[in-house]
């Protein structure tokens, strides 16, 4: 019934937690969450109501990332039955794709803002949650086998901290799959809206990762066929910049709602992967690294 990582006692508790099949316990107290030190700058439940609301499960590039990652993951994970963590894990739509993916895998999902981990509850009450702020990870030395950190790193403010703990968390040869906006160039409202500190080259992610230690063990692009309608639509957006934050909003959501719903972006992402599993694209609307440590 226990876990196959010890995970240390949160703030205020001195016992280390047990994992019973449905929640933790701590000094004899049910914990279905168990919360750590947090400072989410970067990350609001609001965002998550938005994101479900216009984007959530069946968004084209969602879809597509989560397909992504949890192929990566399948290709590159060591061991027959490895300890995985999706960090970042909002609705949970990538934790039920691992558990249909990687059924000897143990699952664990971990976010920075209570109120998506409340509802997360609810959900897949059979998967350990956790409540932390990535940059001070509570996690112990070499304690997972895969890391998943799907469009997080925008939002931490020191990104290459966040890299080094996720170095450090990963048992050797571990795997970590990162998925963060591309284009510096390219940054809008939109960005602005949704908290992000940046936008990404893929160079630069590389490069911050082989320097917190990791060996790349690919890189590519995802939405690269979508990527001139992206273009326009983002240079366009430049325009609204000093709009006020109720215009801004409503921009961002609209565009979100309606492209979400394109059928034909579905296509073309399900093509898109295919080609992808014979070359790399130079350039999309995220970057994608898979690495291991």
């Amino acid at each position: 019934m226990g876990l196959p990582v010890r995970l240390p006692a949160p703030p205020g508790f001195e016992e280390t937690p047990v994992w019973t099949g449905r929640g933790f316990v701590l000094n004899e107290t049910p914990q279905r969450i168990l919360s750590y030190e947090i400072n989410p700058a970067g990350w609001t439940d609001e965002l998550t109501a938005i994101h479900e609301e216009v984007g959530g499960e069946h968004h084209y590039m969602n879809v597509a990332s989560r397909e992504h990652a949890a192929s990566s993951l399948e290709k590159w994970l060591p061991g027959a039955a490895p300890v995985v963590i999706d960090i970042g894990c909002s609705s949970g739509y990538m934790i039920q794709l691992l558990r249909k993916r990687l059924t000897a895998a143990t699952v664990l999902a971990a976010d920075c803002v209570r109120g998506t981990l409340e509802k997360l509850a609810a959900a897949v009450p059979d998967v350990p949650l956790l409540l932390f702020d990535l940059a001070r990870c509570p996690l112990p030395d070499e304690s997972v086998d895969g890391v998943v950190l799907l469009n997080v790193l925008e939002h931490v403010e020191d990104d290459e901290a966040a890299l080094r703990q996720v170095h450090r968390i990963l048992r050797p040869g571990g795997v970590a799959v990162l998925e963060v906006p591309a284009g510096p160039h390219l940054y809008d409202i939109y960005d602005q809206e949704l908290l992000h500190f940046r936008r990404y080259r893929l160079a630069d992610l590389v490069r911050k990762c082989a320097q917190a230690g990791f060996q790349i063990l690919e890189r590519s692009h995802l939405g690269f066929f979508l990527y001139p309608a992206f273009w326009v639509v983002k240079k366009r957006n430049r325009r609204f910049g000093n709009a006020s934050p109720e215009a801004r909003r409503a921009i961002v959501t609209g565009h979100m709602r309606q492209a979400g719903r394109n059928p034909l972006a579905h296509a073309v992402m399900h093509a898109e992967a295919w080609l992808g599993k014979r070359a790399a694209y130079p350039w999309g609307i995220r970057c994608l690294v898979t690495c291991r440590r």
